[in-house]
């Protein structure tokens, strides 16, 4: 009966079952929870999407880069790459992905498992006139890098900081970069 019902409405007859039997139409569900998690997740994805194109800093002898490829799949990657004197000194493989306790980001460095850090602050932080939007990646399990930040900073810095305890003592160790062409290498002004 409920098929006959269908077909007819859906084929416009206008026959006297058609017509006496009135189509009920649901109310619309309460959305779930986990469809505003999703909601949340894709805007804190969307706010980090700046991260795309490659950034390089210096500190003493040590040169770093990090390369971020365009927002895609619900997910950004990037690669970090740490050169010292000419050499390679480190590199590892990064991703900032949604997952059901929130948005992670995951570095596995070279040689080593990975590890997944949840981002537990997004603010925006207006001191001396600028603002800077603040992301909070979080390991509790971890005494360091314990913490991981990343500011965006007025007039195109990035500001990569790893936080923890080591033997006891709070411990920052922070990478000023810039943003760079990708191919050449050179500084893009903005």
């Amino acid at each position: 009966m409920k098929l006959v019902l269908f077909l007819a409405v859906a084929l416009g007859a206008t026959s006297a079952l058609a017509q006496s039997a009135p189509v009920p139409v649901p109310a619309p569900a309460p959305a779930p929870a986990a469809a505003d998690s999703k909601t949340q997740e894709g805007a804190a994805l969307a706010s980090l999407a700046w991260l795309e194109g490659c950034w390089r800093g210096t500190a003493g002898p040590r040169e770093f880069r990090e390369h971020w490829m365009p927002l895609r799949g619900n997910m950004l990657i990037g690669t970090s790459h740490m050169v010292v004197d000419g050499r390679t000194d480190g590199y590892e493989y990064l991703r900032i992905e949604p997952r059901p306790d929130g948005v992670h980001y995951v570095a596995a460095p070279a040689g080593k498992n990975e590890t997944a850090y949840r981002l537990t602050e997004q603010t925006v932080d207006r001191a001396a006139g600028r603002e800077d939007e603040v992301f909070t990646f979080t390991n509790p399990a971890l005494d360091f890098p314990r913490r991981i930040v990343y500011r965006r900073a007025s007039e195109g810095w990035l500001y990569a900081a790893v936080e923890g305890k080591v033997g006891g003592a709070d411990r920052v160790v922070t990478y000023p970069m810039r943003r760079i062409d990708c191919a050449s290498g050179e500084l893009i002004r903005r």
